[in-house]
């Protein structure tokens, strides 16, 4: 826990929250009433401490969040003038954000490595940027003659609050970049409308400054100019007509240059964890980034089964779920562009929801996931003002209207803030994410990796050991359906099946191999061992083993001793004692003489049981 001066020096944060909302504050003098949106504005405060509050009792996370914070030496120093330098010149975990950099350094500045205080400026943050959203759009949308508008800003904002797919950005310590740079896009989005409203140099510059200090938080905001051109579009109306796109659009050139200069900046410091075109080529990564769009709006109405890490499909999707994926983003920007003239929102949320996702959809990869929630953080918003202002205009006509469309809201935020609750406990530490990871994805080898090395970090080597093995068999499986042809690939399989005791699929990887290349040393070796040795009568051969024993020793460096090791069982297999003793002793005489004294020692113990006609079983350690 911080000391007694914490509250003070908390004082730069809590005048930045003020300063924003001050900022927001001066977007609400209409005549609406004031204490309607006061009303909203404590609503969404409370909604989302009562989601979020519980992460000042979580720990960190073995998974980024020692890069960003705990194992980071520039950060646990603190807030200085020459960390400051440093967050502008270096590149932190592979990212260029400098903001984010610095409140990290702030928070070690003020709690140390208590993650407590490192998960309040999160929730913090969070909270500010679900304010700010309600007052942005409902000043962007609302008229004494759209006075429906206001609660339909308050439903986007509360459910941009809570949606269970908010956990990860806002409970995850490392994703501070979200809400950071989300509160710098909806200071964005305000002095933007301030300039639309009343057009001036410092409008413009107050707003691009903001902007910029949105791209130095989180790089993906490049796409924002984009994002106020469609708010031109609707609900501002800026542009009516070719003169006027004209206008805007060169309005935004600004914008774009700085856009350009933070990507040019993020793709310089994410080359070590970009997957080139031979590790992951362009057509997997086009269809996992349709199938992703769809998942996140699946998501969105059904947020179950929510993990930290998707492991990324290569090129394993099923065709027809591509196929569907594209034909239902066609269809929905096809319905987009047929109704823009009566409902302009639908146009502006599609567009806005899938522009704010491009950076993220993998087809510039970075990173072993297939998609991930903290994507959506701000994506998701262009989806929840399409989906409520499409269902209030819907349903305009329908009797007892407010009754429904209330109760509704209240059912959905209700159910909202339970899931986002319930997900958020399994962020309390490392053991309960990744153990909930595993439980809701498969073939998770980053989640048996990560949940592998805090066990033994802990002491708890046996269970390490089974994940951490867990993990390479994923790996290896991975691979070779992308690479089926890979001998070492089917050969390190194999034998990680075998120690996990799974011999029959572990015979399956060796024959594989020996089918590729029937001269496979390694896999006629590996395969010869469990088929003179295993205990299992139905898994042995020993006739099968003895052939591939011997075509073994005749391979360039057929003569070691662990391949004629083999070779002894095979014959102890078949019943021919006096070739296993002499092969045997042979291995040892090579074994003694390159002084490996264990297998010496393994080679005695075989030899003594071919002297009285005994041959060898040996069940692998798991």
């Amino acid at each position: 826990m911080p000391d007694d001066g914490t509250a003070l020096s908390i004082c730069p944060l809590a005048f930045a929250a003020a300063a924003g909302l001050g900022i927001a504050e001066m977007l609400t003098k209409t005549a609406e009433d004031r204490r309607a949106i006061l009303a909203v504005c404590i609503f969404l405060t409370v909604i989302t401490w009562l989601v979020f509050g519980q992460t000042l009792g979580h720990e960190f996370i073995n998974f980024d969040d020692d890069k960003y914070v705990y194992e980071n030496a520039q950060i646990r120093t603190g807030l200085s003038f020459h960390g400051i330098i440093w967050a502008f010149v270096h590149a932190h975990a592979n990212l260029w954000h400098p903001l984010t950099t610095i409140t990290h350094m702030l928070d070690c500045q003020v709690f140390g490595l208590w993650a407590g205080g490192h998960h309040l400026v999160n929730v913090l943050l969070h909270n500010i940027a679900a304010v700010l959203l309600f007052l942005v759009l409902r000043q962007m949308t609302g008229s004494p003659s759209r006075a429906g508008n206001f609660w339909r800003s308050a439903f986007v904002a509360t459910l941009f609050a809570i949606h269970p797919m908010r956990v990860e950005s806002v409970a995850w310590i490392a994703e501070r970049k979200d809400v950071l740079s989300g509160v710098f896009f909806m200071l964005t989005l305000g002095a933007y409308l301030c300039y639309t409203r009343r057009p001036s140099v410092f409008g413009y510059l107050t707003m691009s400054i903001l902007f910029a200090a949105g791209l130095m938080s989180k790089a993906t905001l490049v796409t924002v100019p984009f994002v106020l051109l469609l708010l031109d579009y609707w609900p501002l109306k800026r542009a009516t007509d070719f003169r006027a796109w004209r206008r805007v659009m060169i309005e935004k050139i600004p914008l774009l240059e700085l856009s350009a200069a933070s990507a040019a900046a993020t793709t310089f410091a994410q080359t070590v964890t970009m997957a080139s075109l031979e590790q992951l080529p362009l057509l997997p990564r086009i269809k996992n980034a349709l199938a992703s769009t769809v998942t996140y709006i699946r998501q969105t109405f059904w947020p179950v089964d929510l993990a930290v890490f998707y492991p990324h499909p290569h090129d394993q999707l099923n065709r027809w779920l591509v196929l569907v994926s594209a034909a239902l983003i066609i269809g929905i920007s096809l319905i987009a562009i047929f109704t823009r003239r009566n409902h302009p929102y639908v146009l502006v949320g599609w567009c806005w929801y899938l522009g704010m996702l491009i950076p993220v959809l993998g087809i510039v990869q970075a990173g072993l996931q297939g998609h991930a929630d903290r994507f959506t953080y701000l994506p998701h918003i262009g989806l929840l003002i399409l989906f409520t202002w499409t269902i209030a205009d819907l349903i305009r006509r329908w009797r007892h209207r407010q009754l429904i469309l209330g109760v509704a809201a209240a059912v959905v935020i209700a159910a909202s803030t339970v899931c986002a609750w319930r997900q958020t406990t399994y962020w309390r530490d490392s053991v309960s994410l990744w153990t909930h990871t595993l439980a809701v994805t498969s073939d998770n080898a980053t989640a048996h990796q990560n949940l592998a090395a805090f066990l033994f970090e802990h002491g708890r080597v046996q269970e390490a050991h089974n994940h951490s093995r867990a993990a390479a068999i994923i790996h290896w499986q991975t691979l070779l359906k992308d690479y089926p042809l890979d001998i070492a690939a089917h050969n390190d399989l194999g034998v990680l099946l075998l120690q996990t005791g799974n011999a029959r699929d572990a015979v399956a990887q060796w024959e594989m191999s020996l089918e590729i290349d029937p001269n496979d040393g390694n896999a006629q070796n590996n395969l010869a061992w469990v088929l003179a040795t295993h205990p299992d009568d139905a898994i042995r051969d020993g006739k099968r083993a003895v052939e591939l024993g011997e075509k073994a020793t005749q391979l360039p460096g057929g003569e070691a001793p662990i391949v004629l090791r083999t070779l002894a069982a095979a014959y102890a297999e078949v019943g021919e004692f006096s070739k296993a003793f002499e092969t045997a002793q042979r291995a040892a005489e090579l074994a003694t003489a390159q002084q490996n004294a264990s297998l010496v020692e393994t080679l005695r113990s075989e030899i003594e049981l071919y002297r009285v006609n005994k041959p060898h079983r040996e069940m692998p350690q798991r």
